[in-house]
């Protein structure tokens, strides 16, 4: 049995994988950065929640996931 193709794939997936995880975690980073700023406006939230994607719900779960407590 010729298994190079199923292996190449397989590492392509794991590579992949590694890619999304590390995006994913710079993208929450970077949202919590930008909401944490001093003088953060409703209108800020919601271009965050543009460009994320994600909801105002979203966006304050992961502000109080982030560490020093919740910022609103």
């Amino acid at each position: 049995m010729d298994t190079a193709k199923l292996e190449l794939a397989a590492q392509r997936y794991r590579e992949a994988v590694e890619a999304l995880e590390g995006a994913r975690l710079d993208l929450r980073a970077e949202a919590v950065a930008a909401l944490s700023q001093d003088g953060v406006q409703p209108d800020d939230q919601a271009e965050v929640a543009r460009i994320t994607g994600w909801s105002r719900a979203d966006l304050l779960a992961l502000l109080e996931e982030a560490p020093g407590g919740p910022r609103r």
